[in-house]
Parts: C-alpha cells; structure tokens; sequence
C-alpha cells in the first residue's frame, strides 16, 4: 500500500513538473502560430510563385527557375528603381540623422526656457503624428504652382515662375525626397533626445576639468555615447525607407516619366498594373534579401555594442 502511494505522488509530480515545462509553450503558441501564418507563409508563396511562370493568374503555373531574376535584372526600369531607391534612402537616412541630432541637442541644450523648449518639442514632433494620406495631401498643397512654397519662392524672386514641384522631372525626386525627410525626423529626434539625456554629466564635467570646448564635448564625449542609438536608427531608417510606397506613390506614382519610381511602387506596378505576379514577386524578393543583409548588419552590431 506504502509504495503505491508513492508511485501515485511520484506520478502527479512528474505530471506537474510536465506541466510546468509545456506551460510557457502553450502561452507562446498562439503568437508563434499567428507569426507563421502572418509572415511566414507569405514569404515561401512569394518565393515559391517568384520562380514560376503565370503565378496566380494561370490555374496551373509552370517552374520557370531563375528565369523571372534574370528578366528582372537585365530590366533597365528596374535598375531605374533601384537607382531612384538607392539616392531615396540615402538623403533621407543621412538628412533625418542631422536633423534629429540638430534638434535633439537644441531640445537638450540650457540655452532655451523649459517652456519654450516644451512647445519645440510639440511643434517638432508633429510630423511623425500624421498619417502618410495626411503628410501627402498637405505637401501636395504646399509644393503646388499656385501654392504657398511657389508663392514665397516669387515674393524674394527666387524663381520667376511657379514650379511644378511633383509635376516637373528636374524637381520630383527632390520633392519626394523633402517630404520624406519631413515625415520622418521626429523618430530620430525623440530617440537621439533620449539618448543624450542618459549621458552622464560626469562626463562633461570630466572633459570642461580637462580643458575641452564644447565642440570637443560634442565628438569625444556625446557622439560615442550616441553611436550605438545612431547605428541601430540608420539601419532601421534604411529598412523603412527603402519600403516606403505610400508617400510616392500618393504624390506622384512613381512618375513623372519614373524619376521617382522605387523598387516598391515598381513591385507594385507589375503585379496590380502588368499582373505580373511572377516578376513582382521576384523583386519583392530582391528586395527581401536586401532587407535580411541590412537586418544581420543590425543585429550583429547590437551583439557587438553588447
């Protein structure tokens, strides 16, 4: 009797501690299940229909290999898209990254009230409150012939006439290119504002005992403080920007004549306008990879800063 009763209490303990080894398992369910099918599945179909010919469009598609990357990659519009893309991020990785330190150290800075620096801050941050139709809309008014932008341009007789901003091929992909620096400055603002309030003051107090100016402060003592914030916003910043289509394709859908066509409005183009889904997806999946780099990049200079 003594020893079946031992077996019994060994056996419920062994089903606890059973249970208490599955349990996490069964709270990170739903989520990992919900990952799958949210990205992962997509990602093999769009791989999967990337190497077939008449994905989607036909009832049995055929294997086509790498035939879709080759035509994709000796397509002088697609190389267009890649260059747009390219210029697109860069001046919008680099512009956000000066800004928002611009603005974060005046926000930090003692020169200015806690008042006026708490409108700055309101002021500053609106951009990144709108939605991207609203940021569309408005600058689509702003840079218009008849608008405000032109307007002032004529009073200090800066040009003589009034400029069709997204209309004109010498303009567009600069204007593109402004409002995406507008739209998104205010991440790099707020996380490099964080940032430079989490530097110890020891540090300048130690670098004012040892004779440097405040621009020494700013190179020996802020930047490399900031230099981990600033490599992890740059890498996310050329993930996000290198994805960007609502702005585009809001304003000018990738025209006039494809100066400001990018690689996702050009994506965009061959599946819903050419119903190419076999090239589309090739691209996309271009793209994806050229994401993975950038996303491996990341994550091995946050282990390093670690």
């Amino acid at each position: 009797m003594t020893a079946l009763r031992a077996k019994r209490t060994s056996s419920r303990f062994g089903s606890a501690r059973l249970a208490g080894k599955t349990a996490p398992y069964g709270f990170v369910a739903p989520t990992a299940i919900l990952l799958i099918a949210l990205m992962v599945v997509p990602i093999i179909l769009v791989v999967s229909y990337s190497v077939s010919d008449g994905a989607i469009t036909t009832k049995n598609a055929s294997f086509a290999g790498l035939t879709n990357y080759v035509t994709l990659l000796t397509d002088p519009e697609f190389w267009n898209a890649a260059l747009n893309t390219l210029v697109f991020t860069v001046t919008s990785v680099v512009a956000h990254l000066l800004i928002g330190l611009g603005f974060s150290l005046m926000l930090n800075s003692k020169l200015i009230g806690a008042v006026p620096r708490a409108v700055f801050r309101v002021i500053y941050i609106l951009p990144w409150l709108f939605t991207a139709a609203i940021i569309a809309v408005l600058w689509r008014l702003l840079l218009d012939p008849q608008g405000v932008i032109n307007y002032l341009l004529q009073a200090v007789h800066l040009t003589g006439s009034p400029i069709a901003w997204f209309g004109d091929p010498a303009s567009a992909l600069f204007a593109v290119t402004v409002m995406n620096i507008w739209a998104g400055y205010p991440f790099f603002m707020i996380s490099l504002l964080a940032g430079l309030q989490g530097v110890p003051a020891d540090l300048y107090e130690a670098a004012r005992v040892d004779g440097a100016s405040g621009f020494q402060q700013f190179l020996n003592v802020t930047l490399p403080q900031l230099r981990p914030i600033i490599i992890s916003m740059a890498m996310l910043d050329v993930l996000w920007t290198t994805q960007q289509f609502a702005l585009i394709w809001l304003t000018t859908g990738g025209g006039p004549i494809s100066v400001t066509e990018m690689l996702s409005t050009f994506t965009y183009k061959l599946a819903f306008t050419g119903f190419d889904f076999s090239a589309a997806s090739a691209s996309a999946v271009i793209v994806l990879v050229f994401s993975l780099i950038v996303a491996v990049f990341y994550v091995r200079s946050q282990r390093s800063e670690s």
